[in-house]
């Protein structure tokens, strides 16, 4: 049924190999977020591999792969108390770590605790979104202090360093990770003395994939580098060729006379998420030929220009569409694959097996 999300299963297994190679010779732990993909099978690619601990982003999520056998999970959202029985609950059976990021998260989810529960403090290092400022000290020595005197199990920091997506250059997203490690290292330095075995854990997927050396953590949790994207290209952290995902999708009008073809592709398979190219132009996706169950290189001057619910204005500049035609399939490249994935709720490989996304 169109459209469908296709998964090309050679690439994703390349990107999963060379992120584990990483971690292997950095010697960190490599617990993956699967959000990107919310696939049991695609997860067990990463069991085949020696992967044992997972990230989500969700109790849902957490549930959904502890019942299918992962029993080592980080739940990567600040933990509230409304979620202290599930929390429980999934922590009587599995190996489970929240994050928190206040001493009133200690308080009501540690009086709630009847299992061992690892607990991950949030640290803020710049990208403004969650997590304790690593300048605010006192409240951190707070939570700490809360934590010794809980049956709460202190781990250590946890960061994203998601500012990383609007780098503007590799060497940028080099400098916003080695500054954002300094300053986790600095805060173990700090409370080293009270708690000699913090980890250091960390996750994103344009520094993990640009950053060859990661000695200085614990462990790295980064997602979308299964499937990479337009925005991963654009930023430097893969190439064109690593992009595992394209949203097959066919040409339902043409307007030849202001440069468009129209897809039956919208806002509720690509989402609205949008780069910006050097024209000023936004970009929701860019345009590949589609043939033999693989997509080419992306046409040139041909773009998702805008999205309505259903459809997509796709703008083609030159003689390509020409012979592009009502009823063709094209190959749309996702600017963030893990939200198209979310979606599309599927993937279907190159010989036609359809691979499910959690319910």
């Amino acid at each position: 049924m169109l459209p469908y999300l296709l998964l090309d299963v050679d690439k994703c297994l390349l990107n999963i190999e060379s992120m584990i190679r990483k971690a292997r010779a950095s010697k960190v732990f490599f617990r993956p977020h699967v959000k990107s993909h919310q696939s049991i099978e695609i997860a067990s690619w990463f069991r085949k591999r020696g992967v044992s601990g997972i990230t989500v982003s969700s109790l849902k999520m957490a549930a959904y792969f502890s019942n299918h056998g992962w029993k080592d999970i980080t739940i990567a959202i600040p933990a509230i108390a409304l979620d202290a029985n599930k929390i429980n609950d999934l922590a009587a059976n599995i190996s489970l770590n929240i994050l928190v990021e206040s001493a009133e998260g200690i308080d009501l989810i540690g009086n709630d605790a009847k299992h061992e529960l690892g607990v991950f403090v949030e640290i803020d290092t710049g990208y403004h979104r969650t997590g304790i400022s690593s300048d605010d000290k006192h409240s951190i020595n707070n939570i700490l202090l809360k934590i010794k005197n809980s049956q709460l199990v202190f781990k250590g920091f946890l960061s994203h360093f998601g500012n990383t997506y609007s780098a503007a250059s590799r060497d940028e997203i080099v400098q916003i990770y080695k500054s954002s490690i300094d300053t986790l290292l600095a805060l173990k330095s700090h409370f080293q003395a009270i708690f000699p075995d913090i980890q250091l854990s960390i996750g994103d997927t344009p520094s993990c994939s640009i950053i060859n050396d990661f000695v200085e953590a614990d462990e790295i949790r980064p997602g979308n580098f299964v499937f990479f994207d337009v925005m991963q290209w654009k930023l430097g952290s893969c190439s064109f060729d690593d992009i595992a995902v394209a949203l097959i999708a066919p040409v339902i009008a043409k307007h030849p006379e202001r440069d468009e073809i129209v897809i039956h592709a919208g806002a509720v398979h690509l989402s609205k998420e949008f780069i910006v190219d050097e024209n000023g132009n936004k970009i929701f996706g860019l345009i590949s030929r589609f043939s033999d169950g693989k997509w080419s290189d992306p046409i040139e001057h041909a773009f998702v220009t805008s999205l309505s619910q259903e459809h997509g204005i796709v703008k083609i500049r030159g003689h390509e569409i020409h012979s592009i035609h009502p009823g063709d399939l094209l190959a749309i490249l996702p600017i963030h694959s893990c939200l198209t994935a979310n979606l599309m709720r599927s993937y279907q490989t190159k010989d036609g097996k359809v691979i499910e996304m959690m319910p």
